[in-house]
């Protein structure tokens, strides 16, 4: 019987997409704050939103 491969567990699963304010981008692969666990964006630092939120997604 085969197995099917689990999703990872490390937090490199496909999240919902990211937008960054200030790059003015959707964001796949953001950073995690290990402080305080704000998802950033990994070229500037800006706390990333999800796009329903801003009124564009």
């Amino acid at each position: 019987m085969a197995q099917t491969p689990e999703a990872p567990t490390n937090g490199s699963a496909h999240s919902p997409e990211l937008y960054c304010p200030n790059c003015a981008r959707e964001v796949d692969d953001p950073l995690t704050c290990g402080d305080c666990s704000a998802v950033i964006c990994r070229v500037c630092g800006t706390p990333l939103e999800m796009p329903e939120d801003l009124g564009i997604g």
